[in-house]
């Protein structure tokens, strides 16, 4: 295929065309191809489609300056394109579901999720757990009974124009790539209508980030807490619980009180997928939570312009680790499409990753959860007794390896066909348990919420109503379910006044928590959703 090929391209030579008006397929550095582009139009030219999974984009050049743009600075690579287009775009999407590698019936065929689909595995009967910024009702979200709304703990919980809404972006494009789906009705997977991962499991939506991404550790800690309490309750089934967030703590995960609370829902039967972070090669360590061994900490995938593994390589953006701790397994996290939440503070900022008119492409360890999120959705159908410690280790024993060390892929890329057949054997995490007595200060990492009245930072070992934080008390009730009590949480409660007075607004954010790398489409080795 001529992307394959282009893909695994350093630099082709210059290419010879003749007649007036050629086409041609270039390749630039990806901090540069808006520039190239511009370039192509003062050459005479004009840009066609852009190509963001090879960092580039088709365009018609005059035959006589192929050369100049060829030899240009920040061009990789111009290559004749013999068929005078790339990609057949569906014009009900927005792009090609075959040719596109970032489509979902590639990344299905990336993860071999089709054996599954195959067997009649849809995530049917699964919940997964959300805890993100909210899920907006877009289209491949709406079915009934598709999204469950639990509570909104986020700064927006007081306004009812946004309680359980994603103003920011982020929580809908995740829900897109674990569970969408356009109609309940199409064969999966349908190239023609969008699907998730798991298109027939729920989504219990639990708000912690707020229409500007804003968050406080905090914040998640309850977000968890109420999922364990809760996840039975009233027909839930939550078996997964996808966290694509992270803090840079320094802290152990033996103290630590985020990794603590991740832990205690893996001791209580949910299998919790979190996102490994995005410091790439230079990073010593993973994410917190995804610092604590017993979870599932997800590394991005980057296929490298072919379906097949052979090829692929983690993401230079997913995060190294180290030889204690580092991600165990890696799925696909580059330029995924997925639902696109129009109007969002990411859809406004980034109109460069929208995708036809509802899709919306990001790269990341967020990305890359959510999809392995799906996958564990298909594995619990099949298999509904299995343990969080079972599923990640037949996760594991499936997975595929690539060209790289162990502390950068983990297992490698997660495989579902081959784990529907890997038996699931007795097996139990042996791993010192957390106490959770450590500092919710470090637990934030540099990540802090700002009160936008006085400019003022919560820091220290506060919890977000200012209340001390007391991990004595509060790690006993979270692993004995009573952290949680109607709306109170851990002695403070989440409704009416709460808010008021001394209380956090919370309406700036570093950008950095959300494990998400890029918006842009054209920008692969971020820390952040600025691209």
């Amino acid at each position: 295929m001529l992307l394959a090929s282009l893909a695994g391209a350093p630099r082709a030579p210059r290419v010879q065309l003749r007649g007036p008006d050629v086409a041609v397929i270039v390749r630039a550095e990806s901090a540069r191809v808006a520039a190239v582009e511009r370039l192509v139009g003062r050459l005479g030219g004009s840009v066609g489609r852009r190509l963001a999974i090879i960092d580039g984009f088709t365009a018609r050049v005059p035959a006589g300056s192929v050369g100049r743009l060829a030899g240009a600075d920040g061009v990789r690579a111009v290559t004749a394109d013999a068929r005078g287009h790339m990609l057949s775009v569906d014009p009900a999407l927005g792009y090609d579901p075959a040719a596109d590698l970032s489509s979902p019936t590639n990344v299905a065929s990336i993860i071999n999720a089709n054996p599954a689909y195959a067997a009649g595995l849809t995530g049917k009967g699964v919940d997964v757990a959300l805890i993100d910024s909210g899920v907006a009702p877009v289209v491949g979200l709406t079915s009934p009974g598709k999204v469950v709304n639990g509570p909104d703990l986020s700064f927006d919980s007081q306004n009812p124009n946004l309680v359980y809404l994603d103003g920011y972006g982020h929580g809908t494009h995740m829900a897109g790539l674990i569970a969408g789906r356009d109609t309940a009705d199409s064969a999966v997977p349908d190239p023609a209508h969008f699907t998730g991962v798991a298109p027939d499991a729920r989504i219990l939506n639990v708000k912690v980030g707020a229409a500007d991404g804003s968050v406080d550790v905090s914040q998640v800690i309850a977000a968890i807490d109420w999922v364990v309490q809760h996840r039975s309750d009233n027909g839930l089934n939550v078996r997964v619980l996808n966290l694509s967030f992270g803090t840079d703590s320094p802290q152990g995960y033996a103290l630590d009180p985020l990794a603590y609370a991740a832990e205690v829902a893996w001791r209580k039967g949910i299998v919790v997928v979190v996102a490994g972070g995005n410091d790439g090669k230079a990073a010593t360590s993973l994410a917190d939570p995804a610092i604590d061994p017993f979870v599932l900490a997800v590394g991005a995938d980057d296929p490298m312009g072919t379906v097949g593994p052979a090829d692929d390589a983690p993401a230079s953006f997913s995060s190294r680790g180290n030889g204690n701790r580092h991600v165990d397994v890696l799925a696909p996290g580059k330029s995924l499409i997925s639902l696109r939440d129009p109007n969002s503070v990411v859809d406004m900022n980034f109109p460069s990753a929208r995708v036809g008119t509802r899709f919306f492409r990001g790269s990341g360890t967020s990305q890359a959860a959510a999809v392995t999120s799906g996958a564990a959705a298909l594995l619990l159908q099949q298999r509904p007794t299995l343990t969080p410690d079972q599923v990640k280790a037949v996760l594991m024993a499936s997975a595929l390896k690539v060209k790289a060390s162990n502390v950068l892929q983990g297992s490698g890329i997660i495989d579902v066909g081959r784990a529907m057949t890997t038996v699931a054997g007795p097996s139990t995490q042996s791993y010192p348990y957390s106490s959770g007595q450590g500092s919710l200060e470090t637990a934030r990492g540099a990540v802090h919420v700002v009160d936008p009245a006085t400019g003022q930072a919560l820091t220290g070992e506060r919890d977000i109503f200012g209340q001390v934080w007391n991990p004595a008390t509060w790690a006993p009730a979270a692993l004995n379910g009573s952290s949680w009590s109607g709306g109170t949480w851990n002695g403070s409660s989440w409704s009416g006044s709460s808010w008021s007075g001394s209380s956090w607004s919370g309406s700036s954010w570093t950008g950095s928590s959300w494990s998400g790398s890029s918006w842009s489409g054209s920008s692969w080795s971020g820390s952040s959703w600025s691209g």
